[in-house]
């Protein structure tokens, strides 16, 4: 177990200024302990000799003052403190969400969104414990007892010694509980991710669940879950409590043997009152940090399992060819750094070559693609046909970027695609996925969403090559509706002309279509065709279906696929 997470304290640079001036104030409180204990020993000392007010109305001043002092010190210090996580906490989502975004749907499909989602929000909120609380309370656990020893020691020699033998105890029972709790913390961390991932899982599906009347069932795994996540935490609860019982006894039992000794010696007058009052005022001073530390230790273990998990997918390596933008760099950023070698990987004008691609996902028996050999020029219409499963949408993974081959190449103009920055190559596609997502936006801003400066007028006549506009118009504010996340109160045909609609309005060279007439009814499905069959003639189109297209009006390459494997090339006119 490790007092200072070093990933984590390497994150703290983000947020150095805020954490020095809490710490720096933290000092500053631990200077103003000293002469409080110092003008409250000489009053209370000065008050049993019989000295007037009048005489003690000097030190009452500055004793006012040093208590004002260590108030304003304590407040700035937890303001900086938490603007500090503040600062932290920010930049691990941004960077969290960049890789994500790296990673691409190829990785997340092996990832429960709920579990990443909780992360990114409640995981790293535990954060502030740690950032806030905790690294700046180690900084004073080590500064004050050392401060309070030194002054003790020249007051009184013998009751440092007691206190410098004790301290080592509090610190020693922290370590030893502490492990204990890591484990019980990682394991509520684990169940949370659970639950949350499920929980998700189970909304998005909710209607389906009720419709198949597996709906209890699913309450009935939550319940169990939450039951497991409940028990848990109240097991990391208590190993809290308990622990911060065990510093308090130790602190008390420390601070009675030196309370004991000062006494006793006070009674034989080996001691003056003054300084046996300043030893005792200042002997509990110097467990406190220590104790305070412990306690944040253990608040803030939520938030350092959290970070774990953060930093596994940050560690998590991204596929060949994908660009890793710098911690802290913005996406926007990271885009726009496109190597100047890229800028002639042109789709419009160069050939794509496939040379032998395999491509092969985990706990699979056979590859997904399997030496696969084909050249799509500019301009043309490729049909992939195959049954479920001959590999037709991996290919188009090939062509995203969101998956690798396990051998082979994949060039354009002869350059490696993986050696291409993801990014630059994705801005000459446009594509639309058998499950198109819609987000919580305008109509107009979903057909928009590659496109983002298009103008009304074109937005509208994407809609209506996709066969849209008719249905968009009917909705309540049009082209302005705000759609809900995931378009769940559009049909499925519906949301498939949409995502059309978008991949029309981009006008980017490749046009990949996955499935496009699945959704959609007989006139849709031929309108649809013939737009892509007459109007968007100059892009190269790469359409997967499993089902025989009618005949079309410009020519056709015809690719079939089963089990990976290519086993028909052939173009013809069909008109």
């Amino acid at each position: 177990m490790k007092a200072v997470d070093p990933r984590l304290f390497r994150q703290a640079g983000a947020a150095r200024a805020y954490l020095i001036a809490a710490i720096t104030l933290g000092l500053a409180g631990a200077v103003l302990i000293l002469l409080q204990a110092d003008m409250l020993s000489r009053l209370l000392a000065g008050a049993g000799r019989g000295t007037g007010v009048a005489a003690l109305a000097g030190t009452l001043a500055w004793l006012g003052a040093v208590l004002a002092g260590r108030a304003a010190a304590a407040a700035g210090a937890e303001a900086a403190a938490l603007r500090s996580a503040a600062v932290v906490k920010s930049r691990l989502r941004r960077r969290l969400s960049a890789h994500a975004l790296t990673l691409g749907p190829a990785w997340l499909t092996g990832q429960q969104a709920g579990e990443i989602t909780t992360l990114a929000t409640q995981g790293l909120d535990a954060l502030d414990a740690y950032f806030a609380r905790y690294l700046p309370q180690l900084v004073l656990a080590v500064a004050v007892p050392v401060a309070v020893l030194a002054r003790v020691a020249a007051a009184d020699w013998l009751s440092a010694v007691i206190i410098a033998a004790t301290l080592p105890l509090i610190p020693l029972f922290a370590v030893l509980i502490g492990w204990h709790t890591q484990a019980q913390t990682r394991k509520q961390w684990l169940l949370l991710g659970r639950l949350g991932g499920h929980f998700l899982d189970v909304v998005a599906g909710l209607p389906t669940l009720k419709l198949f009347g597996r709906a209890k069932a699913q309450a009935d795994v939550i319940e169990e879950v939450t039951g497991k996540h409940r028990a848990a935490t109240m097991a990391t609860l208590r190993v809290a409590f308990l622990s911060a019982l065990v510093l308090e006894i130790t602190a008390a039992l420390a601070t009675a043997l030196v309370a004991v000794e000062i006494g006793l010696r006070l009674l034989a007058g080996h001691v003056s009152y003054q300084t046996a009052l300043l030893v005792l005022l200042l002997t509990p001073e110097a467990y406190l940090p220590l104790r305070n530390a412990g306690a944040q230790f253990h608040a803030s273990t939520e938030g350092t399992a959290a970070a774990r998990r953060a930093f596994e997918i940050l560690d998590t390596p991204p596929l060949a060819g994908q660009d890793v933008p710098a911690p802290g760099t913005p996406v926007s950023a990271a885009v726009s750094a496109t190597p100047v070698a890229a800028a002639s990987a042109d789709a419009s004008r160069e050939d794509i070559v496939f040379e032998g691609v395999t491509v092969a996902y985990p706990g699979r028996s056979r590859p997904a693609l399997d030496d696969v050999s084909l050249t799509i020029r500019p301009g043309d219409y490729v049909v992939v046909t195959g049954p479920s499963g001959a590999g037709k949408s991996s290919l188009l993974a090939v062509l995203l970027r969101f998956a690798t081959p396990a051998s082979g190449t994949v060039s354009i103009g002869g350059a490696d695609l993986t050696r291409i920055p993801a990014d630059h190559w994705r801005q000459q596609i446009a594509w639309v996925p058998q499950q198109p997502h819609l987000f919580a936006a305008t109509v107009a801003g979903n057909i928009a969403l590659g496109q983002p400066d298009a103008r009304r007028q074109d937005v509208v006549a994407a809609a209506r090559l996709a066969g849209a506009d008719e249905f968009i118009r009917r909705l309540d504010h049009g082209y302005d509706t705000v759609l809900t996340e995931g378009g769940r109160t559009l049909s499925a045909g519906q949301r498939q002309k949409l995502a059309l609609a978008r991949a029309f309005l981009r006008r980017a060279p490749i046009l990949l279509l996955d499935e496009p007439t699945a959704h959609l009814d007989s006139a849709s499905s031929r309108h649809l065709l013939n737009v892509i069959q007459t109007g968007q003639a100059g892009r190269t189109v790469v359409l997967v279906t499993h089902q025989p297209l009618p005949p079309a009006a410009r020519t056709t390459r015809l690719l079939a696929l089963d089990q990976g494997r290519l086993i028909q090339q052939a173009a013809a006119v069909l008109a």
